[in-house]
């Protein structure tokens, strides 16, 4: 019955990657069950930097310096700067939702056990894969040639965001 899990858990890049997931997903749970915003960031700067890793285990490193640099860094600087100068009305109050924490722990229990099945009905391949040569040159004719209209549309849509934000911010003042 546990073979596949032994079969899995024989290599130590499959322990790592469990591990990072680990880390990823109890990340996100606490980010959505925290009711303190710093440790909301905390727990986000921990997903991302768990996302970071799996990047590492895929052999994407460019993704992983991206990850690391623009997600775990500047987002999570950027939140607590947004903490630090706005307003807070008063102290946050406790959650209000007893079964809040029964259903969330049920969900977990729900999403292993299928994960626990799921491992067990697999066979996992046991081939190699190819890597490119250089990552970061790959991404770069693929960003600019065959997805560069979506990346632009990116562009415009982060920037229109960044004009709304600092209308709002400024709308507040006033």
């Amino acid at each position: 019955m546990l073979g596949n899990i032994a079969d899995f858990f024989s290599s130590g890049a499959n322990i790592v990657f469990f591990l990072f997931a680990l880390f990823a997903i109890g990340g996100a749970i606490f980010m959505i069950s925290f009711t303190k915003v710093v440790s909301m960031v905390v727990s986000g700067a921990v997903t991302f930097l768990s996302l970071a890793g799996l990047y590492v285990l895929l052999e994407a490193e460019f993704l992983a310096t991206v990850q690391v640099l623009i997600y775990a860094g500047a987002i999570s600087i950027l939140m607590i700067f947004g903490i630090v100068m706005t307003r807070h009305q008063g102290e946050e109050q406790e959650s209000k939702r007893p079964w809040h924490y029964a259903l969330l722990w049920i969900g977990i229990a729900g999403l292993f056990g299928v994960l626990f099945y799921a491992f067990q009905q697999v066979t996992f391949p046991q081939g190699t894969r190819q890597a490119a040569e250089d990552n970061t040159l790959e991404i770069g004719k693929l960003l600019f040639s065959e997805h560069v209209i979506p990346f632009e549309l990116m562009s415009i849509l982060l920037t229109v965001a960044f004009i709304g934000a600092i209308v709002l911010a400024k709308r507040e003042e006033e």
